[in-house]
């Protein structure tokens, strides 16, 4: 009598356990997947500058490996996601309504150099992060751990870069990438967004110590060197907000006393060094318009345009304006997307903003607010919320842990 039970269960626990190998394999091969889409993503977004890179890279190619990488991108995540699963959230409906605005734009202004090409760019980049959407906010935090990766990947190529040729990849005194040609600026982004990132998992437990050490002094090396005041006091700034989140944690106490300590001792020994590196050498006129930046922004806003030009802009642009870097995302996206594109901008900001602060404390609050600050500190300086760029990403990766949790089906 006692064996009958035995008998009817043991099919099932070893169909159970024949399962469970295929599962893995499964799950395996899902992380795997959705981390190459993810970098398909960051590569598409990499700058390239020709003449930088130690290896000989001719322009056209370096474009056609970057723009490449985002159709590359649209075919994995309809091969992972065929059936064109997605989460609806109001994130990426923001998003959508943002790309759909930049396709009435062109039809209707008309085609300026590249405009149609960035437009269609645009949308192929937000229906990957629809076809993405369903591996948002799981347990193992996927998209995070997909980010840091990428991040890590270019501050290697960087270190690498030191390494061969130190001298053309400190040029100009601030360090830039000669493997794969990427600008100081965007070297210190993904170094800053490496610091937070391995901080908050450190201080939630999730990174061991050696591990989140070395992280940090090698990003923080790399970000010192490049000289991007923004990207450090974006850091700092997203880094204080993210760490009181956590403020409950005995870990972050006892760190934020020591780094509190360190600090006063450090501007009370070093504040000469400090402000001279701070400075870059630059006079109080350039400090006083960013480096140059506001003396063409004024010409920017005082450009003649229609009423629907001022409210709906120009259509997609390479970023310039008469031949110069806009650097700021405000300007920008008033350029590109109007008022609308400002207004939108501000509304997906301060969303993944509002909805971090309601999430009760944890990591996955403490890394949303990391990264949605450090994009609204360095919006003022730094473009690319409102278009395809590492700044979207990053606010994405925010958005994605800010759902409800993932059930089993949906992942």
């Amino acid at each position: 009598m006692t064996a009958l039970p035995f008998v009817g269960v043991r099919p099932r626990a070893t169909r159970a356990l024949r399962r469970l190998p295929a599962a893995e394999a499964s799950e395996r091969r899902l992380k795997r997947n959705v981390g190459l889409i993810w970098g398909l993503l960051v590569l598409n977004v990499l700058s390239f500058s020709t003449g930088v890179s130690v290896i000989p890279i001719p322009g056209s190619a370096g474009k056609v490996i970057t723009q490449g990488a985002l159709s590359l991108a649209v075919l994995l995540a309809l091969m992972q996601n065929p059936r064109g699963k997605f989460r609806p959230n109001v994130f990426l409906l923001l998003l959508t309504l943002l790309a759909l605005e930049t396709v009435v734009t062109v039809l209707t202004v008309g085609p300026v150099k590249g405009t149609y090409y960035r437009t269609f760019r645009m949308l192929e980049f937000v229906a990957v992060l629809w076809l993405l959407s369903p591996y948002w906010n799981r347990a193992d935090m996927l998209l995070v751990r997909c980010h840091m990766k990428a991040m890590l990947w270019v501050v290697i190529t960087v270190v690498l870069g030191i390494m061969v040729d130190p001298n053309r990849a400190l040029n100009g005194g601030r360090l830039q990438d000669i493997i794969w040609p990427i600008a100081s600026t965007q070297v210190a982004h993904y170094a800053a967004v490496s610091i937070g990132i391995a901080a908050i998992m450190w201080f939630c437990g999730q990174l061991r110590g050696k591990v989140a050490l070395w992280y940090v002094v090698v990003a923080t090396g790399v970000l010192l060197l490049t000289h991007t005041r923004t990207a450090l006091v974006a850091m700092l700034v997203a880094l204080l907000f993210g760490g009181l989140s956590l403020i409950a944690t005995p870990r972050v106490r006892r760190l934020f006393g020591v780094v509190g300590g360190a600090t006063v001792v450090a501007f009370a020994a070093f504040s000469s060094a400090i402000t001279s590196w701070m400075a870059r050498g630059e006079g109080t006129t350039q400090l006083t318009n960013l480096t140059g930046r506001t003396n063409f922004w004024g010409p920017l806003l005082a450009f003649p345009r229609t009423t629907f030009q001022e409210i709906f802009g120009f259509g997609l642009s390479n970023g310039s304006f008469d031949g110069l870097p806009v650097d700021s995302n405000w300007i920008l996206s008033y350029q590109d997307q109007g008022l609308f594109g400002v207004v939108m901008c501000a509304v997906i900001l301060l969303y993944v903003l509002v909805l971090a602060c309601l999430q009760s404390r944890g990591m996955r609050r403490a890394l949303a607010l990391f990264l949605v600050i450090y994009c609204i500190v360095a919006s003022f300086t730094e473009d690319g919320i409102t278009n395809p760029s590492t700044y979207m990403l990053d606010v994405t990766v925010a958005a994605s842990l800010l759902l409800p949790a993932a059930t089993r089906r949906q992942a």
